[in-house]
């Protein structure tokens, strides 16, 4: 029975699993019942964004249930059929490092669209069907089409790649339905305990800055970890980088230059940007398709000494002060009914958003309501926290000192404890296999400075890495984007899976949320 599970992206970049279906096959038919059920759960909101791969049954189905979706084939999956298309071709390798300049090089689709036309007529390809059907749906997949869209920076299905290994630790091909419940609650407490502590660190511990620029302390102080790095790696590829000013004194031409295998090679991006508002943006769409603002951006601001980002750059979705509304709510894994808390607090969200849909634009209305919430949260205040004292006994915790003074309670300590006899421990025989276990530990008495670990968290962190080739695709790479080897984030980070145990892939995004990635396996 195919396994579907709904699994998303998290504001660490991190993959997330929100839900799952067990379908009968993998046809038309059964894949509109998948997501309509996904879109009842989601209280009708279809996705921004769908990723799949080419799969005909799937793609109707995306017609039918979420009509106004956009809908992107995996960018992986069609550069890795590559070899196997072409390879009829005496020109073949010619063929495929042009296709790659094409797909990855190229920042607007009338340069992809010319350029395409120019390699069927140089190398005689007008008459090849498959390239003539992946030219007709260039928009589902070449990234010129789909960059001025979030995209959360994913252009692949590879997050099935890491679903896979991760639910291989719980389940098998021989797990029973009964087996399978119980392993999936503990594959979701799994995520959820690595999203709080995630969580946790990122409200506790902020990596250093590398430079001394105002809008990285800013970016610093309210970004999770993770999209720190990010934004971080952005800055420091500036050096690859210089500005040419053109004579309207809005529009810049951003130069890039790098070593790849010892060739030189060179980009240039335009940018637009208005010094009154320091907004603007660049051609290579980074920050529409993947969040984070592009070093050719940032290079421009930077030249006009900007101190502050405008907020419109600064996404709630990848900021650490944020509570998430799904990490309020306690979640039964242990059956198939819904908690009475979890329902209570459903019926309270509902109705308060209902409200403030309804009252939003009336000030009078909003100001008489928030007046009764006030109230209502005076009157509801939580008790005082208490403690336990050592008798089991709930007293309240100490109050400031108001110059009366109780007597104090005498003190209850540990009984003394006796010495033991037999052998002195030191003395002690010891069997084999204790032994193997009193080996010698590494000596951990010298520790680093402050300083010394902060070097060390910037320590082979380097540049973004090295942009595409024309050698191991599969990665973003975006318009000459550095292709990064750990992906974005953790995130668009879609890597290779096993079709014996993958047979389709799809990723949904949503602007304000998270992203899903549906994988059937």
């Amino acid at each position: 029975m195919p396994f579907a599970p709904f699994v998303g992206v998290n504001h660490h970049g991190e993959t997330i699993l929100f839900g799952c279906g067990l379908i009968s096959n993998e046809d038309t038919q059964t894949f509109v019942w998948l997501f309509k059920a996904w879109l009842d759960c989601m209280e009708g909101c279809a996705p921004n964004a769908i990723i799949t791969d080419q799969d005909r049954a799937m793609q109707n189905a995306i017609q039918i249930v979420f009509p106004e979706t956009r809908h992107c084939w995996c960018l992986w999956h069609i550069m890795r059929k590559l070899p196997e298309k072409m390879g009829g071709f005496a020109d073949k390798d010619k063929i495929m490092f042009n296709i790659h300049d094409l797909v990855y090089d190229s920042q607007h689709h009338t340069e992809f669209e010319a350029g395409w036309q120019a390699m069927l007529h140089r190398f005689s390809l007008h008459h090849d069907e498959w390239l003539g059907v992946m030219y007709n749906e260039r928009h589902r997949w070449v990234p010129c089409y789909l960059k001025p869209y979030f995209w959360a920076g994913m252009s692949t299905t590879q997050r099935s790649e890491s679903v896979n290994a991760f639910f291989g630790e719980y389940v098998h091909s021989k797990t029973s339905l009964k087996q399978f419940v119980d392993q999936y609650g503990r594959a979701m407490r799994k995520k959820i305990e690595n999203e709080f502590q995630a969580d946790g660190l990122s409200l506790t511990k902020m990596i250093p800055c590398v430079t001394s620029f105002a809008i990285e302390k800013q970016v610093q102080r309210v970004y999770t970890i993770a999209k720190f790095k990010e934004f971080r790696t952005q800055l420091l590829d500036q050096l690859y980088c210089y500005v040419i000013p053109m004579m309207d004194g809005k529009t810049y031409e951003v130069k890039e230059n790098r070593v790849i295998n010892g060739f030189d090679k060179s980009w240039t991006f335009i940018v637009e940007y208005d010094v009154s508002t320091s907004k603007g943006m660049c051609s290579c769409h980074l920050f529409e398709f993947r969040g984070i603002l592009c070093r050719h951006f940032l290079m421009v601001a930077l030249r006009y000494n900007v101190k502050v980002l405008p907020d419109c750059y600064i996404l709630p979705r990848w900021r650490r002060d944020i509570k998430r509304a799904y990490t309020r709510v306690k979640i039964n894994y242990d059956g198939w009914i819904t908690t009475v808390e979890q329902e209570r607090f459903d019926r309270l969200c509902t109705t308060f958003e209902t409200l403030a849909n309804t009252i939003a634009d009336d000030p009078e209305k909003c100001k008489s309501v928030m007046m009764w919430l006030e109230r209502q949260l005076e009157l509801h205040k939580p008790a005082p926290p208490y403690h336990s004292s050592i008798c089991g006994v709930l007293t309240p915790l100490p109050v400031p000192d108001s110059g009366v003074h109780a007597e104090v309670p005498q003190q209850i300590k540990d009984p003394k404890s006796a010495k033991r006899k037999g052998a002195p421990k030191k003395n002690r025989l010891k069997g084999p296999l204790e032994k193997g276990k009193s080996k010698s530990k590494p000596n951990t008495h010298k520790k680093r400075s402050t300083m010394d670990n902060a070097r060390q968290e910037y320590a082979g962190q380097g540049f973004a890495g090295q942009p595409y080739t024309g050698e191991g695709y599969g990665g973003e790479g975006f318009a000459g984007q550095p292709y990064t080897g750990e992906g974005f984030v953790g995130e668009g980070y879609h890597g290779q899976y096993d079709y014996g145990a993958v047979n389709n892939s799809m990723t949904l995004q949503y602007q304000d949320s998270l992203d899903l990635n549906l994988t059937l396996f």
